[in-house]
């Protein structure tokens, strides 16, 4: 009989992708997907520490998970990701029932670990490969993750990713084409390009296979299946004017950017390493607005950051008022471990981040509503992703500017059809599948 396995993920999408590979290996080893945790016999948890809530969330599972092994002996528990390369040194002293740990660069190495005569706690947290060499199981069967590069060679005072994931490291450009086209072939009609930095891509590379961003993005373009291309996470700082220039000429790269702000205020961009500024940052979404008038721009803001006075908050209000954004995901400030963020002073109270955060919600959800009102009335390309999450007698998907659409319609999941846009909110858009309006 199969042994079977049960993957738990937190955080990002680079972390859904490495599951996506810890499924298609462990499948290539024989392994099964068990529904439930308890019918597992190996229990896995990919895990994040970008955020203090997602190791809290994590720490409460990973309490299940003991239980579960006490019930079981031979079930094994691993723990692989971003967390588990940040307590490398601990994790085995504070979790004794943990059988594998393994960072974001060795999840390869688990194969490795489940193949041994004999099991014995093992941990692996050299920074050596991409998960992007590894089967895949995929989600969906119509969209894609792509791992371009894997690292970040930016110094950002709060972030603790160049620790746990190391120096950014580049797949050559061949590679990847080939492996989208093998992607199309297998179904594939959107994909999303994923690095740290993805717009920083290429520059590792030895100069005679050097490619920027920008080729990357007109070569996958070439590949002929592929309907969609989307990426995150690009820097400010290196959203340059032949990246842009790709959206615009590219047919299948999405009208869709998303530019993390962080913050509006100079002085707080310093103290957070961010290298550009307000003024610089706002000359990139003049130039963007100025090629693509109709792109959705999205953004990440902290709120709370170390020395973040009234007049800072207020200068990120007026940046967010100004952009006027079609979404943004928006966090409080939450000291890592390791980072130089952690160690500052003059820490904000967490009553005035809170105060802070609902008026920063507030004004974001009120400008994205208006944004989103430029759709009503059109038709829009939406690739069907299933039912409503809401409203079963509904379909749902996502159009090209990464708007979740709601709507009434026939369509399969994994077909692009038309929809005609009835009303919209700060998130969501609503309509009707248009008869006859099937893309391909």
């Amino acid at each position: 009989m199969a042994r079977r396995y049960h993957v738990t993920t937190f955080g990002c999408q680079m972390n859904e992708h490495d599951s996506e590979r810890m499924r298609g290996m462990l499948e290539s080893l024989g392994y099964s997907e068990a529904a439930e945790r308890s019918e597992a016999d190996l229990i896995l948890f990919n895990t994040c520490s970008i955020r203090e809530s997602a190791d809290q969330r994590f720490i409460a599972h990973l309490g299940e998970a003991k239980r579960l092994k006490a019930e079981r002996p031979d079930r094994v528990v691993g723990v692989g990701g971003c967390w588990a390369q940040s307590v490398k040194d601990e994790v085995f002293e504070r979790f004794p029932f943990v059988d594998v740990a393994f960072g974001p660069g060795q999840v390869g190495r688990l194969a490795e670990f489940l193949t041994q005569d004999s099991l014995s706690a093992q941990g692996y947290f050299e920074f050596e490969d991409v998960t992007g060499h590894l089967p895949m199981k995929r989600g969906r069967e119509f969209q894609a993750w792509v791992q371009i590069s894997q690292g970040c060679n930016c110094r950002c005072s709060y972030c603790i990713v160049p620790s746990t994931r190391g120096r950014e490291i580049s797949r050559g450009a061949l590679e990847l084409v080939d492996e989208v086209r093998s992607l199309a072939a297998d179904g594939v009609r959107e994909i999303t390009l994923l690095g740290q930095n993805v717009n920083s891509y290429g520059r590792d590379l030895p100069r005679e296979a050097r490619t920027s961003f920008a080729e990357l993005l007109r070569s996958l373009d070439g590949v002929r299946g592929i309907e969609r291309i989307r990426y995150t996470s690009p820097h400010p700082k290196d959203m340059r004017s032949d990246v842009i220039a790709a959206h615009a000429e590219c047919a299948s790269v999405c009208e869709h950017i998303h530019l993390p702000l962080q913050s509006g205020s100079t002085r707080i961009l310093k103290a957070m390493r961010r290298t550009y500024g307000r003024e610089r940052y706002l000359d990139r979404v003049a130039q963007i607005r100025e090629l693509l008038p109709d792109c959705a721009l999205t953004t990440d803001v902290i709120v709370g950051f170390p020395g973040e006075t009234e007049e800072d908050f207020a200068q990120t209000l007026t940046v967010v008022d100004e952009v006027g954004y079609d979404g943004a995901f928006t966090f409080v400030f939450s000291p890592r471990r390791g980072t130089e963020a952690a160690t500052l002073g003059d820490q904000v109270p967490h009553a005035v981040k809170k105060e802070r955060m609902a008026r920063l919600v507030e004004l974001v959800q009120a400008r994205a509503k208006e944004r989103a009102q430029r759709f009503v009335g059109r038709n829009v390309e939406v690739l069907v992703e299933g039912s409503s999450r809401h409203d079963a007698s509904r379909l749902r998907g996502r159009s090209r500017h990464n708007k979740m659409v709601n709507f009434e319609g026939t369509a399969a999941a994994g077909e692009i059809i038309e929809v005609e846009v009835e009303s919209a909110s700060s998130m969501t858009l609503v309509g009707q599948e248009r008869l006859l309006s099937r893309v391909g």
